[in-house]
């Protein structure tokens, strides 16, 4: 996939009949509208490994999933629109047709003496009354997946359709759906805001900004602005303009002549201390150290 934001590179396998199974890698922030066909007996799940992953639903809210989270929505909760909020994602989907699937489990579990799991089940204890739940951050899950990233292509023929297995036996579990987490969606005019200040305060990365003048430039509450960028970005605004600025300034160092107190300038220290300081609590090396060893030849 490419587009004047980025590429993104999706690679399927056909895990059983009715299964589907995606490794999704992208540098982009628009997601192109990649979405199915509302389907009311498909599951859909997607963990996420490294960035963000923005859902607009056709009901005009947002849902959100940053690294470590799992997503597990029905397709009959349509998608109008899909991005990235931090120009690039990595993860792995599951769509599951569980009419058809169904068939194929329960063949699995008489041949092996029986397979706990109810794909019916999973699907209504997750996505009651049509909503997408997330769950956060959750270790069992988490090292269900970390095996799915390093399998070595020549295992795929099998060892994907184990894990898969597994991973539905342990959602199919009452206590792992009691304890999921739902998170708030946050409405398209919230999230039209918030991206127009993440795109004020990158513009002018010499500038200091307060929430407090944020929140009245913008003209939305303080408590919603807070957490709506939260929820778009993964991080406080405080913190993601702090990481923006060394990352930015790590261009400059790399592909520019600029002294370092410059550089420290355009990037709003005055103090080239205080620069260097954040610097190397970021990247683990002062910025003439960073320069020093990825200076292009």
């Amino acid at each position: 996939m490419n587009n004047e934001t980025g590429e993104g590179i999706i690679t399927q396998y056909i895990i059983l009949p009715g299964i589907q199974f995606f490794y999704n890698d992208f540098h982009m922030s628009n997601g192109q509208n990649q979405n199915k066909l509302p389907h009311a007996d498909v599951l859909e799940l997607n963990h996420c490994r490294e960035g963000r992953f923005e859902c607009r639903f056709a009901n005009g809210t947002y849902q959100y999933i940053g690294s470590g989270d799992l997503a597990i929505n029905l397709l009959s909760n349509q998608t109008v629109s899909t991005s990235f909020p931090l120009s690039h994602y990595h993860g792995i989907s599951i769509t599951i047709d569980l009419q058809k699937a169904d068939s194929v489990i329960r063949k699995i579990g008489e041949m092996t003496g029986g397979l706990d799991i109810d794909l019916f089940s999973i699907a209504n204890g997750f996505c009651k009354n049509g909503t997408c739940a997330v769950i956060r951050n959750q270790n069992k899950i988490n090292h269900i997946f970390s095996e799915l990233y390093c399998t070595k292509p020549y295992m795929h023929a099998s060892y994907l359709k184990v894990k898969v297995l597994e991973l539905l036996l342990y959602l199919g579990t009452e206590k792992i759906q009691n304890t999921q987490v739902k998170v708030p969606y946050f409405a398209h005019t919230q999230v039209k805001k918030v991206k127009e200040i993440q795109k004020y305060m990158v513009s002018n990365l010499r500038q200091h900004y307060t929430l407090e003048q944020l929140s009245e430039q913008f003209d939305i509450p303080l408590t919603s602005m807070k957490a709506c960028f939260k929820g778009v970005f993964g991080c406080s605004i405080y913190a993601y303009i702090k990481s923006y600025r060394m990352q930015a300034a790590t261009v400059l160092l790399q592909n520019s002549d600029c002294s370092i107190t410059e550089i420290a300038m355009k990037m709003g220290y005055d103090n080239p201390s205080k620069f260097s300081e954040v610097f190397k609590k970021e990247y683990e090396m002062t910025p003439s150290e960073f320069r020093k060893k990825y200076i292009k030849a």
